[in-house]
């Protein structure tokens, strides 16, 4: 089956979106830093825990996740510090 959109793994990093998990206490060191991306492309990348076994047998009606995904778990004020750097659509 052809997806209508595909990751492109040779788009490279362009910006860091919001702050360092540093910056925002979420991290002590490089060793486990969530982060949020976009790629030169526009596609954004997310950096998180895979939480995909937890929540796979109790995801929301109308959410799947196909053999290649992973559900990914960020900090919510990483997010929200990102705000300011995603545009509206």
């Amino acid at each position: 089956m052809h997806r209508l959109w595909e990751a492109d793994p040779t788009a490279l990093f362009r910006r860091r979106l919001g702050k360092a998990a540093q910056e925002l206490g979420n991290s002590r060191d490089d060793d486990d830093c969530p982060d949020i991306w976009q790629l030169e492309n526009g596609d954004i990348a997310v950096i998180g825990r895979d939480l995909t076994a937890a929540y796979s047998s109790h995801l929301p009606a109308g959410v799947t996740l196909a053999a290649d995904e992973r559900l990914v778990v960020i900090p919510g004020n990483m997010l929200s510090a990102a705000k300011a750097d995603i545009p509206d659509a």
